[in-house]
């Protein structure tokens, strides 16, 4: 089966498991139970969190794998004193995932920490054909999608006709890129609709336990020059498919800290 998209056809089969990949912030790809050591790990139990505006024990970690992709293997750990989840991609995709939802007026700050032995060699997230990471963290977000281009809008009802969600309106990531400068936007070479904003660059830094911070309202208005709509999924994602190459790193919790909503309080004459 093949679907009209852009000028050009999408055909089903390959290029629908790799469409699933990079649709993998909110689309429901097939889910696979957690290993037990992970599911019931500390790291797992980490909320993301109580005061998260939306995430909570209903909302768990599932493992997200594609069709026609190789899953990456998730494990729980302890690195260098830390929960973590460590992660081995050899030529795969695939990603841990937690809904939530998260009211744009709630959005805050989210805190993640990652540890990174090597980079892969061959990628370059601007390009379609190497668009691999050894590190993601992956959000999605609600928003108008009466708004989207006719390619997106295309991208959007085959997603829904694959995977039963369409197309998340705004998927933005942290990444690790081989050379583009830290604070640098890349543009999904398949979709506007993604963007990853660069966290580290290059291998200075690899080898050591990483930790931010960061505004998600402000990233998000730098990368897609809008304001939010809510946050609707969390993500983490080590994928090789397209290099066909092997990555390995150590992920910590994934915790979002929201704004705290302002008591009332009465008035006293």
């Amino acid at each position: 089966m093949t679907y009209w998209c852009n000028n050009g056809w999408l055909r089903r089969g390959s290029a629908a498991a790799g469409l699933l990949a990079m649709l993998a912030g909110c689309a429901h790809a097939p889910s696979e139970p957690l290993s037990s050591d992970l599911s019931q790990s500390a790291w797992a139990r980490t909320e993301t969190s109580a005061d998260s505006g939306g995430a909570s024990a209903s909302s768990p970690w599932t493992h997200q794998t594609f069709p026609g992709k190789r899953a990456t293997q998730y494990q729980y750990e302890r690195k260098n004193g830390r929960d973590a989840v460590l992660v081995r991609a050899v030529s795969s995709a695939s990603m841990l995932r937690q809904t939530v939802r998260i009211e744009p007026e709630r959005l805050g700050q989210l805190r993640f920490s990652w540890m990174v032995p090597a980079l892969i060699s061959a990628a370059d997230l601007a390009q379609r054909d190497t668009d691999d990471s050894p590190v993601r963290i992956v959000l999605a977000f609600e928003g108008d999608r009466a708004r989207f281009s006719a390619k997106d809008a295309a991208l959007s009802e085959l997603s829904e006709v694959l995977t039963g969600e369409p197309l998340p309106y705004a998927t933005l990531m942290y990444v690790w890129s081989n050379r583009r400068a830290p604070g640098s936007v890349i543009i999904n070479p398949r979709t506007s609709r993604i963007r990853k904003l660069v966290m580290e660059s290059g291998p200075e830094r690899l080898l050591q336990w990483l930790d931010y911070e960061r505004d998600v309202r402000a990233d998000f208005i730098k990368a897609f020059g809008e304001a939010p709509g809510a946050l609707l999924a969390i993500g983490i994602m080590t994928d090789t498919d397209n290099t066909r190459s092997e990555a390995q790193a150590w992920y910590g919790p994934v915790r979002h800290v929201a704004v705290q909503r302002k008591s009332r309080t009465a008035k006293v004459d």
